[in-house]
């Protein structure tokens, strides 16, 4: 186990998200340990959503729009041992930083289950096929809650700035220097409103689809045009 209490701040890209902020931040408020920092990176939002962070007390900086260039920017105001890169409409574990705190010190990144916030019996099959494709791939994405120690993070120049799979290009690279990913199995539930709104087998295909073109070799500004379009 670590040899002393690791500290940890939880990295929060937002755009719009007014409708999920005060759920989350009741949320961070239920972690314990609590964390060490909490900073909200907002892209130019032009709902509620930093006036309500603010109200929520929770720290706001601004970023160029794009979740890489946000997750960076936030990671920057920060000197904790540990980063936790959290979606908006995402909710972790309450021991989900005990998780990490309790990681050998071998242990270099990682990311939880997944579980998708609906009760039909398809949103089941996809959480699982995503959670044993991420243990067999060693590849995250960010609706799992990617962690990593700050000097990892340093070292990889942090995310690479592109539209779209951010995510998964950090873990391509991680996974070519051998550094594979601790996937704990708290579940970090994350929003069905993708789903809902476009259609459960439009959307898988949607996903499986850029994740192949992205494969090949496809630019992530392509895919992300795809992506808007659904």
């Amino acid at each position: 186990m670590s040899a002393t209490i690791q500290s940890i701040a939880i990295i929060i890209p937002i755009l719009n998200e007014a409708d999920n902020l005060p759920r989350l931040a009741a949320d961070l408020q239920k972690l314990y340990p609590a964390p060490q920092h909490i900073i909200v990176v907002d892209a130019g939002s032009h709902d509620d959503s930093v006036q309500l962070a603010h109200s929520c007390g929770l720290e706001v900086v601004q970023s160029a729009r794009g979740r890489a260039a946000q997750m960076n920017a936030g990671a920057a105001q920060t000197q904790t041992d540990w980063l936790l890169f959290l979606h908006a409409d995402s909710r972790l574990p309450s021991d989900a930083l005990a998780q990490i705190q309790q990681l050998p010190v071998t242990a270099n990144w990682g990311r939880f289950d997944v579980r998708i916030d609906a009760t039909q019996p398809i949103y089941r099959i996809i959480e699982n096929l995503i959670n044993l494709r991420s243990r067999w791939s060693k590849i995250a994405t960010g609706d799992q809650a990617i962690f990593m120690r700050r000097c990892l993070f340093e070292q990889m120049s942090g995310y690479r700035i592109q539209p779209l799979m951010e995510d998964i290009e950090l873990c391509k690279q991680l996974r070519q220097l051998n550094l594979p990913p601790v996937c704990l199995r708290q579940v970090v539930t994350t929003s069905a409103r993708r789903w809902q709104q476009h259609g459960v087998w439009r959307t898988i295909w949607l996903m499986w689809r850029l994740r192949f073109l992205y494969s090949c070799g496809v630019s992530a500004q392509r895919l992300a045009t795809q992506y808007r379009q659904g």
